[in-house]
């Protein structure tokens, strides 16, 4: 059985959640307020006790966004994953159904792990042709107060994207994961943070156009500056002469007629990926009824 699960459907005329379930480790806030008054969306806040994921919780959750509705989906700080038990490993899956004509945006904050924790994540995304979506999942390198830089054991996420019929749209994977030779924090170097975006859909097409145009241009400038100061600087970061950028941001198509866009971030802090995501979405704001990560 599911540990969360939601319904929203059109209700004379507006995006309503007509069911919404949850239980133990998982809570579900809708607030009233959110969005301006008019503003045709559900805002879902998605929390856990305690502040994160115990060792060897296990979190299942389905969404339905019906046709022509507007659906939001964040949490109200980092998801948490506690130590590691031994081998347990701390698992949470997601599912969502996304109608004709309809928006969802999965918003959270990111996925922080302590030292020895084991954490596994898997998002499933069914679209029909006009579906939109809008997904934001990163990771940080974890407690820094407490000494902490990729010191977990096991990290994986899976996000897989599904047109009608369960034809493969968008398939990813990303794994970290302790090993003798080499751990995850020389693998990563002096980077704190890893995201990534996508962005599917008709009502995105103009978003996804500033997204690309923007990326573009910061890594062309970001570049250019560490190139020109490649004679100026001794820091560790630089090799052969280049000093590496403290934010990275790759941006590329895919899909039928490239219809969706997936960009991928590296930054040395959690803060720049925040304010990135903050400026890049803002334009989300008309949908919404206020700006992601504001």
């Amino acid at each position: 059985m599911a540990t969360g699960k939601v319904v929203v459907e059109k209700v004379r005329g507006r995006s309503t959640a007509t069911s919404c379930f949850s239980k133990y480790p998982l809570k579900f806030i809708l607030p009233t307020k959110v969005a301006p008054v008019g503003t045709d969306v559900v805002w879902i806040y998605s929390i856990t006790y305690g502040g994160g994921i115990v060792s060897g919780d296990s979190i299942s959750c389905e969404f339905t966004i019906g046709d022509g509705c507007t659906a939001v989906l964040t949490t109200q700080s980092s998801t948490k994953v506690y130590k590691a038990i031994g081998s347990k490993c701390s698992e949470q899956t997601f599912e969502a159904r996304i109608g004709s004509e309809s928006l969802l945006v999965v918003i959270p904050d990111p996925v922080t792990c302590f030292s020895t924790a084991r954490y596994y994540q898997k998002q499933i995304f069914r679209l029909v042709a006009d579906s939109n979506l809008v997904l934001v999942d990163w990771i940080t390198s974890g407690r820094h107060a407490n000494g902490e830089k990729w010191d977990f054991d096991f990290y994986k996420s899976i996000n897989n994207v599904y047109l009608e019929d369960d034809k493969p749209l968008f398939l990813d994977t990303v794994l970290l994961e302790k090993r003798n030779i080499q751990s995850i924090a020389e693998r990563m170097q002096d980077y704190h943070a890893i995201a990534m975006v996508i962005l599917y859909g008709p009502k995105l097409r103009e978003l996804q156009k500033r997204f690309q145009e923007n990326v573009k241009n910061m890594m062309s400038e970001q570049l250019q500056i560490s190139y020109g100061s490649r004679r100026q600087n001794s820091d560790s970061r630089a090799r052969n002469g280049f000093m590496k950028p403290e934010f990275i941001a790759s941006c590329s198509t895919f899909g039928p007629q490239g219809k969706g866009v997936v960009i991928r971030i590296a930054s040395d802090s959690t803060e720049s990926v925040y304010n990135f995501l903050r400026q890049q979405l803002s334009d989300l704001e008309p949908l919404l009824g206020q700006s992601p990560y504001a």
